[in-house]
């Protein structure tokens, strides 16, 4: 999507030091579990919460959760992992994310407390969310499971029961390299409807209706992405949300309109803009981009986001789950043939 060259592996990790991990919950008894946990971690445990990274919230609908948004954005600052779930699990998650900073950092609880950013996307059409499987143990497993290499994307971990545009979503991810600099996105993308999806500017959604395709139930389309946007860019914590909020037009472009009951909500963080935590003072870079240097990141977040969520579309396979529903997975080989056709 775009003109600008993607990172190595097209993904959040081109972020040097970016790790992700999942832990998956997927089983029909004693009770039906199409859920799990997707960790983001921009640096080891004890380095984030020493030396925090600058970052930054925006929204562009709230019916949605992220933990540690209010602090983020009165202090600037990113201390902990990034985890996504499922709605109801935000709890378990939160408590996941403080046991393995408390493991992990000695200064933890003692020096200092920690508020970890969990976002989350409603997966019920598919997950039994009565079941409560998202435990903290689930939480730690992702972030322990995190790794350099690209992640892998669809109905795994926090996506194995999201849905998006009327077919199966998921996680996704991508990178754009632009003025010397890396920008990763990495969405839990569960928004949107069918009649509406859009791919590289193709409206395929009607076509893929009048094909037959997603004629049976089909989940309303109000959902939520959460969206988070990693750069080796050295940014101050208002650069970061403005990085972040051009998440947005990404989600746009695939054909979201941020329906009433769907939280569209994005973080964005620099990893190399990093404050010490003794003074909470200045910023510890070589250089700060200056405002009118941005233009580029910001073209790279919204291509990165937009080829993100088709990522997750492209790659997850059709998933039954609770009350029998189905979501089917995107029929790749008819939208190929839609795009050479014309």
């Amino acid at each position: 999507m775009g003109s600008l060259p993607a990172g190595p592996a097209n993904a959040i990790t081109d972020v040097a030091g970016v790790r992700i991990g999942h832990a998956t919950v997927w089983h029909d008894e004693p009770f039906l579990a199409r859920t799990g946990v997707t960790a983001i971690v921009p640096d080891a445990l004890d380095a984030v919460f020493h030396r925090p990274m600058t970052a930054g919230v925006a929204v562009l609908n709230g019916a949605g959760e992220l933990t540690g948004s209010l602090a983020t954005r009165e202090w600037g600052l990113l201390e902990t992992p990034i985890l996504l779930t499922n709605t109801m699990g935000v709890g378990a998650a939160y408590q996941g994310a403080c046991e393995a900073m408390v493991a992990a950092v000695d200064g933890v609880g003692i020096d200092d407390v920690v508020i970890p950013v969990v976002g989350e996307c409603d997966d019920s059409w598919l997950h039994d969310a009565r079941s409560l499987v998202i435990t903290p143990s689930v939480a730690r497993a992702a972030i322990d499971a995190a790794d350099s290499v690209r992640p892998r994307s669809g109905a795994i971990g926090a996506g194995s029961g999201m849905v998006c545009s009327g077919c199966k979503g998921g996680i996704g991810t991508a990178s754009r390299i632009v003025d010397g600099a890396v920008v990763g996105a990495l969405v839990l993308a569960n928004f949107g409807e069918l009649a509406r999806l859009t791919i590289a500017g193709d409206v395929v959604g009607p076509r893929l209706i009048a094909a037959g395709y997603g004629e049976g139930d089909r989940a309303e389309p109000a959902g939520s992405c959460i969206v988070v946007v990693l750069t080796d860019a050295p940014l101050t914590p208002a650069q970061c949300e403005r990085l972040a909020r051009r998440a947005g037009l990404g989600l746009a472009r695939t054909g979201s309109v941020a329906h009433h009951g769907s939280g569209e909500i994005f973080f964005a963080a620099s990893t190399t803009a990093r404050v010490e935590r003794a003074s909470r003072s200045a910023l510890v870079t070589a250089s700060r981009r200056a405002d009118t240097a941005l233009d580029g990141l910001f073209a790279a977040a919204v291509d990165a986001t937009e080829e993100a969520v088709l990522d997750a579309l492209f790659v997850a396979d059709t998933v039954r789950g609770r009350a029998g529903h189905q979501v089917d997975g995107l029929p790749v080989e008819l939208v190929l043939a839609g795009r050479r056709s014309s």
